[in-house]
């Protein structure tokens, strides 16, 4: 059992290596790969924006109407939109678009790598594995990754218009002082960090879910069993990421 464990854990970390490379390769990007990644992209992404953009829109004027409140009342408005934007921008909302590309996209995609296993779609040989991974795994990993980098983008400049707007209203007089209150937050190394950090959500949305389901056994009976195994994996990884970030910042 252990050892069906650990080979079952290699097989995925494996796979997932093969896949990395494969998705930094410029030769992968055939017409079909880019098609599939579209299609994988407009159903993780397009098809919920306006969810998204509602829900971080909300979250973002109940946040700013607390932290300035606050910052009010203990005599430091003047930290409000800082505090704001290093709690919610830069942690709350990356973090959250993650999560629900992942629940949304990523469990249904190693339920279906987890049911190609147990029938006849990634079994036998490396090659027909590696043929698998261009022709469908692959793109689907890459729309997903793609979906947590620009859904994260359009919530966060959501976040920050409503913050303007929650500490302005609809004047332009503070145009700025926002604008050089923003510009101290993102310094550069700042910035590096942040970019860093969401490019490993992404790169963990779009194939922890398929490196595990790939690591499972290939009985019909531990199909059910994949996606949820995939979840909790992917979240220690984003968990571990945001992790040291916090560390790398705040330490």
């Amino acid at each position: 059992m252990a050892l069906a464990g650990v080979t079952g854990a290699w097989r995925g970390i494996r796979f997932g290596g093969e896949a990395l490379a494969a998705a930094l390769s410029p030769s992968t990007y055939t017409p079909a790969v880019r098609r599939s990644a579209a299609r994988q992209l407009c159903a993780a992404a397009w098809d919920v924006l306006p969810g998204v953009v509602l829900v971080c829109a909300l979250l973002s004027w109940v946040v700013i109407r607390i932290v300035s409140a606050t910052a009010h009342d203990y005599g430091l408005s003047a930290f409000a939109l800082d505090i704001f934007v290093r709690s919610l921008v830069l942690e709350l909302i990356p973090l959250f678009i993650a999560l629900f590309v992942a629940l949304r996209s990523g469990a249904a995609l190693g339920t279906e790598v987890a049911l190609m296993r147990a029938g006849a779609g990634v079994k036998g040989p490396r090659r027909r594995e590696a043929e698998a991974l261009l022709a469908d795994l692959l793109p689907r990993g890459i729309g997903n990754g793609l979906a947590v980098l620009s859904l994260t983008a359009i919530g966060c400049v959501v976040a920050l218009a409503v913050a303007y707007l929650g500490l302005y209203g609809f004047s332009p007089w503070g145009h700025g002082a926002y604008a050089r209150a923003i510009g101290q937050v993102f310094d550069p190394v700042l910035l590096a960090g942040f970019a860093l950090k969401v490019s490993l959500f992404a790169l963990a949305v779009g194939a922890i879910p398929v490196a595990t389901s790939l690591g499972s056994a290939r009985e019909l009976r531990d199909v059910p069993k994949a996606a949820p195994r995939g979840l909790v994996v992917l979240f220690v990884g984003l968990a571990l990421v945001e992790a040291v970030s916090l560390a790398a910042k705040y330490v």
